[in-house]
């Protein structure tokens, strides 16, 4: 009986699909390259009107409510043009792209078109240059690279379009003109950039480098064949490590929850940006505290591979220092953040704006006793002349008495 149902499943299955194929795939050469133009078209135009939608807060003079307006009108519209798969799919690849890959190999490129520039910027100087390891293997880096962030994307696709036309359910991503308020947004990334640390701590920490594995001789024998990272070494792994540490761990919250794709691409666009700098190598970063203690471990985590006493697993070092494994003779965030507190100065700041505030309302009280004492001191000015008179006047009336008492002795002894 249950072999029969099985069969039967498997069966209407199987018609479906067919259906499906036939009814949606190409059945000859030329219409098969007529949907690859057409798909080509539509995502190469798409980006324009999407950095259209990033770019309508930041310019003109208008203020937030018309820009807010704008804003509304142009998603609506790029909804309607271009439909929900395309805006996530074609959203993806730009922040990839723009947040990541053009710009690490940018940096690539500057490392090894100015070496002498470029040193001067490093952490390590002259070491962490990329020229040490031959042109072949920097091509190699970089054609891995550029395929595992093409593969990630279309990854996406295929799940979106398995969710969507092959089992008919809602897209694993929400897509909708309604645009979510800001604090729904912030609440989403925030949410999803917690989830993916702790998902990537333990991915990397358990799968990559603590189980003995084929995914964790990849990861020695690919990434870490690199003793210093740089910018395009974030996404240099095998393609199914990348997909299990790199994507997953950003792709996961944004499911789970059912971000709105406005939510998933801010998310992607803060965690491409992390990658871009953490692994950059470069000691001039724009955060002061946060990003450059990040990539010191980044840093010190390949170091310890070499030394194989593996450790800062994690990006931020917060989880590895609640768990213990952080490298040796390495700052965790919390040195950091009283390092840059101590470079600023605020224990100083602090107690001064302390005692300014009490210095103040000590100042206020004396200007209230002064001013009340002047009061007094116009109140009783006349009363103070009064009483001098009255004194010249006793003393006046006394040293006249005393004349005439002494007159009148001198008087009776004559």
């Amino acid at each position: 009986m249950a072999a029969r149902i099985l069969q039967d499943r498997m069966t209407y299955w199987l018609g479906y699909l067919q259906g499906w194929a036939s009814s949606t795939l190409p059945r000859s050469p030329s219409a098969a390259y007529g949907l690859l133009v057409s798909k080509a078209t539509s995502l190469i135009s798409l980006p324009l009107p999407l950095l259209s939608v990033l770019a309508i807060p930041f310019v003109g003079g208008s203020s937030t409510t018309v820009n807010l307006v704008i804003f509304y009108l142009t998603w609506t519209a790029l909804i309607t043009s271009y439909g929900p798969l395309s805006v996530e799919i074609g959203g993806t690849l730009l922040v990839r792209l723009v947040c990541f890959l053009v710009p690490a190999l940018a940096c690539l490129a500057f490392d090894c078109a100015l070496p002498k520039l470029s040193q001067g910027i490093k952490a390590h100087g002259k070491r962490q240059l990329p020229l040490s390891l031959g042109r072949d293997k920097i091509l190699e880096i970089s054609g891995v690279a550029i395929f595992n962030v093409l593969l990630s994307v279309a990854v996406q696709g295929a799940l979106e379009l398995f969710a969507t036309r092959v089992m008919h359910t809602r897209s694993l991503l929400r897509v909708s003109a309604a645009v979510p308020l800001p604090w729904n947004l912030a609440k989403d990334v925030l949410k999803g950039l917690l989830l993916r640390g702790i998902l990537r701590y333990t991915i990397h920490r358990y799968v990559l480098h603590t189980i003995e594995s084929q995914l964790s001789g990849w990861h020695l024998r690919w990434q870490h064949s690199i003793r210093i990272p740089f910018s395009v070494v974030a996404a240099y792994d095998h393609p199914v490590n990348y997909l299990l540490s790199q994507w997953l761990p950003v792709f996961l919250p944004a499911y789970l929850f059912r971000f709105h794709v406005l939510a998933w691409h801010i998310l992607l666009a803060v965690a491409s940006l992390e990658e871009l700098f953490v692994y950059s190598g470069y000691a001039v970063l724009p955060s002061g505290i946060v990003l450059p203690g990040m990539a010191r471990r980044t840093e010190a985590h390949f170091d310890s591979v070499s030394q194989r006493k593996i450790g800062n697993f994690g990006h931020l070092g917060l989880l590895d220092f609640v768990c213990g494994t952080s490298c040796n003779h390495e700052s965790d965030v919390v040195d950091d953040v009283e390092a840059e507190a101590k470079k600023h100065r605020l224990p100083q700041r602090a107690s001064g704006a302390i005692q300014g505030a009490i210095d103040g309302l000590r100042g206020n009280v004396h200007d209230g006793n002064a001013t009340a004492g002047a009061h007094r001191s116009g109140a009783n000015a006349e009363d103070d002349e009064d009483w001098a008179a009255d004194q010249d006047a006793d003393e006046s009336i006394t040293s006249q008495t005393r004349q005439r008492r002494s007159g009148r002795k001198n008087a009776g002894k004559r």
